[in-house]
């Protein structure tokens, strides 16, 4: 039922920022206040005509003709701007209202290209402002529902073909991570219906990705569970049941780690970031219930069939042989080498790690330009730098400031007196273009000498003023002036918003949610790792670690946008999304480790329990990691900075959790510490007996039909 809505998501979905922002904000108040001067909800589209030569009177009626023709076009509204020449002559621009409820990005395409099939030769014609950026970012969301999916779908079915050597387990396991993604789908989708919850384009590339990355990584535990099972026993339901036994806590844990991460963004100030816990919870929920539900299901109905061509063969002789764990071997050879070299190992990791970490200091994670949030071909950047060429740099996109009636000309005053200002007007009825300009002098009259001046648009004694920019909106230029603006302002009780103070708005309370909500993540998932490994020193060391290793990946990831790709900087959001990420998922390998680890060390003492735990699990958390990293990785086939620049943090540091932190520091400091990582919990006063060394191997876990006698599982052991 969940399939059919893909493709649909724009349909209960939205990109504007402002709708996003906390309610206190200015930006937020003012929006609201615009539709009571200014009408239906608009979106402005700046459409920006240039030449190499001075346009003359007959280009300019050319245009002004085109302009009207182009005004049927559906989604844009009747009240279009005349056409605005330049002061040098070589430019004219036209302000052209779309309607928020059309098809923006359609509207402003079909207008694009009818324009410039109408504009007089040689006059180039780009359509920029809030309406041409929005049209950017739908563009740059548009491959998220098909190619985005396929490309991380492929990217898995490659990685689990190489892992298993077979066709069909690849094709059980992506069949669980796809219906999990469907219901999902279909619960998040109805519920942004009901207007439950709030999804934006980078939300659904997130849920997409996280989901195929999660349901992945718990269906490879379970598999490898089952694959254990059948070695020591012939009926293959038992083998699901011990599998799902076996798995069951580690999954749950692993899931609850990254739902709890995700549920702290509820604190945050943005919607943007508080709307994506829930969205982001529910696809992990069914993550979770897809990988113990479906996935055994479908292990029942093929077997050992799911293997071929490398089926398990039942032999719990060699099993016993074995130990329970395999003689050979990588992971059993790093295992050897982490027993004899154990302290230089884990200080060697830790030194290279926190080289790496101190590129840290070098990530620009204060806010970047609308106009570089899509990476490539831009029209509407290009149309920025036209029209920045030609007219004030934040035309088309003011700062509108909320007034008190009595106070419209102290404001005015205060804007005009302003260097990042150049001229100021005030919504009014009844002027022709719904606005008129304000002076020193006052409100001027539109008309020859002795022609009244419109009167204002009052609204519960509010007048709304539009200061237009010298800055491009999205500068670093123009946001000092809306905030030294709201300084000056803030006795009068003016408030200024537009698309600069939102901006300005969002980046603060980026600042403000990141600042907030990482250390309390980190107090959540270290209470979670507290409760399920019954210890405090073993939960410590593994957040520490963990949070050395996304250090680390922000570090270099700083070095690698700054140097190679050379980004213009960051969201203030990156680092806390790659943190909630990270740490959260980064966590799970270290649980799927530790909980092995804990399981071994009952029956084999504490260092050898690590040993054990790392050569068991290795093969299937390398796996994960690589399965997850891919998913992530795939992200960056969409062209959004912000998107990209999550994609590779992530995914490089999942790499670095799997292969070093997990596979290198983590076993070789806890076996330096030795039984104390489990303080205060008996483990770590005493170790337990160690039955494997007394010939208490890993027996069958139920009769089988040779009539095998039945045997205790690690667990009940």
């Amino acid at each position: 039922m969940g399939g059919p809505l893909f493709g649909k998501i724009d349909e209960v979905s939205s990109n504007d920022q402002t709708s996003y922002l906390p309610e206190s904000a200015d930006a937020t108040a003012v929006q609201g206040a615009l539709g009571d001067f200014l009408g239906d909800d608009q979106i402005p589209a700046i459409v920006v005509f240039s030449s190499d030569t001075t346009l003359d009177d007959q280009q300019l009626e050319s245009i002004t003709a085109a302009v009207e023709d182009a005004s049927s076009i559906p989604g844009i509204e009747s009240d279009v701007s005349p056409v605005i020449p330049s002061e040098d002559g070589l430019a004219a621009q036209v302000f052209v209202p779309i309607d928020a409820e059309a098809e923006v990005a359609d509207a402003v395409r079909e207008l694009g290209d009818e324009l410039r099939d109408t504009a007089p030769s040689g006059v180039a014609v780009h359509v920029t402002g809030p309406a041409g950026f929005t049209a950017d970012l739908v563009a740059g969301f548009a491959g998220i529902d098909g190619i985005l999916l396929l490309v991380a779908l492929l990217a898995v079915f490659v990685i689990l073909i190489f892992v298993y050597r077979s066709l069909l387990l690849p094709v059980v396991v992506l069949a669980t991570s796809l219906f999990a993604l469907c219901v999902a789908l279909f619960t998040v989708w109805h519920l942004a219906d009901a207007g439950v919850l709030l999804l934006s384009g980078q939300t659904q590339g997130i849920l997409f990705i996280l989901v195929i990355g999660a349901a992945t990584d718990y269906s490879l535990l379970l598999v490898a569970r089952f694959r254990e099972e059948l070695r020591v026993t012939h009926d293959k339901g038992a083998a699901v049941l011990a599998a799902i036994k076996g798995s069951f806590e580690p999954i749950l844990a692993s899931g609850g780690t990254v739902i709890a991460g995700l549920l702290c963004l509820l604190l945050s100030d943005l919607k943007s970031n508080s709307t994506l816990g829930p969205v982001a919870s529910i696809g992990i929920v069914f993550s979770m219930l897809a990988a113990l539900t479906l996935l055994p299901a479908l292990l029942f109905a093929f077997g050992r069939a799911a293997y071929w061509p490398r089926r398990p063969h039942y032999e719990p002789e060699l099993v016993a042989e074995e130990n329970g764990m395999p003689s050979k071997g990588l992971w059993h050879w790093l295992a050897g080498v982490i027993r004899k070299r154990h302290r230089p190992i884990w200080i060697i990791t830790t030194i290279v790690l926190a080289i790496g970490a101190v590129g840290v200091t070098q990530l620009n994670a204060q806010g970047v330009p609308q106009s570089d949030l899509v990476i490539g071909q831009s029209e509407a950047r290009d149309g920025q730098a036209v029209l920045g060429e030609h007219f004030p740099g934040g035309s088309g996109s003011p700062a509108y400031v909320l007034a008190d009636e009595d106070s419209l000309q102290e404001t005015a005053d205060t804007l005009l007196d302003h260097a990042g200002i150049d001229s100021v007007s005030v919504t009014s009825e009844d002027s022709p273009s719904g606005s008129a300009p304000v002076t020193a002098d006052g409100v001027q009259p539109l008309g020859p000498p002795g022609t009244p001046a419109p009167e204002p648009t009052v609204r519960d004694g509010k007048v709304l003023l539009q200061a237009t920019l010298s800055d491009a909106a999205d500068s670093d230029a123009a946001a000092e002036t809306v905030t030294s603006l709201r300084s000056e302002l803030s006795g009068t009780g003016a408030i200024v918003g537009g698309v600069t103070a939102t901006s300005v708005d969002t980046n603060q309370a980026s600042i403000h949610d990141r600042n907030l909500i990482i250390p309390l993540i980190l107090v959540v998932i270290l209470l979670i790792l507290m409760l399920l490994l019954r210890s405090i020193v073993a939960p410590v060391l593994l957040i520490l670690t963990t949070v050395l290793s996304f250090g680390t990946a922000l570090g270099v990831a700083a070095l690698v946008f700054n140097g190679i790709f050379q980004f213009p900087g960051a969201d203030p959001a990156v680092p806390l999304y790659s943190f909630v990420f990270l740490v959260a998922l980064g966590i799970d390998y270290n649980i799927f480790l530790m909980t092995r680890v804990r399981e071994e060390s009952k029956l084999h003492g504490t260092r050898e329990g690590i040993l054990r735990g790392l050569t068991i699990t290795g093969g299937v958390i390398t796996s994960a990691g690589l399965v997850l990293a891919a998913t992530f990785a795939a992200l960056s086939i969409i062209p959004i900075l912000f998107l990209v620049q999550i994609a590779f943090i992530v995914a490089f540091g999942v790499l670095l959790d799997t292969f070093i932190v997990r596979s290198l520091l983590v076993p070789a400091l806890t076996t330096d510490i030795g039984r104390a990582i489990w303080w205060p919990s008996k483990l770590g006063r005493k170790d337990a007996e160690p039955a494997a060394l007394s010939g208490g191997h890993r027996a069958p876990a139920h009769a089988d039909a040779s009539g095998a006698a039945s045997g205790a599982t690690h667990t009940d052991a």
